[in-house]
């Protein structure tokens, strides 16, 4: 549901909402059904509570914007991973290229790569919602 006609002023009100919770947006992109957001976030400010203001903020102004035909809401579910200084630029251009990416391969099967990868084990019934 986002769309090319408002996903830039969607990153702009997303990284405002970082900025007013004392981060900063690093990078941020994504596709039709997701986005990827790199942010340095402050200590004060748990992950979970972070996401949670951005979804409900973002999701707000989506529908008080009227920009989607319905009503607008976020997938229940997130993933939330910790990244090293030094793998910044790498984190940054992937989501940079999130388009093309995702020509091959889509988001389930990203997503699942990479908690094989990371040696996670998660029961698929739960991570959809």
């Amino acid at each position: 549901m986002i769309t090319d006609r408002y996903k830039n002023d969607l990153y702009a009100y997303i990284g405002g909402i970082i900025r007013d919770r004392k981060g900063a947006l690093i990078e941020i992109g994504g596709v039709a059904d997701h986005v990827h957001i790199l942010t340095m976030s402050h200590q004060s400010l748990s992950p979970a509570d972070l996401i949670r203001d951005i979804k409900s903020g973002s999701s707000r102004w989506i529908n008080e914007s009227k920009f989607c035909p319905g009503h607008f809401a976020w997938q229940t579910k997130y993933g939330s991973f910790s990244v090293s200084q030094s793998d910044i630029p790498d984190v940054a251009r992937y989501i940079q290229n999130q388009v093309s990416h995702h020509q091959k391969e889509s988001f389930q099967e990203e997503f699942r790569g990479f908690i094989t990868r990371h040696g996670f084990s998660v029961d698929e019934k739960y991570m959809w919602e």
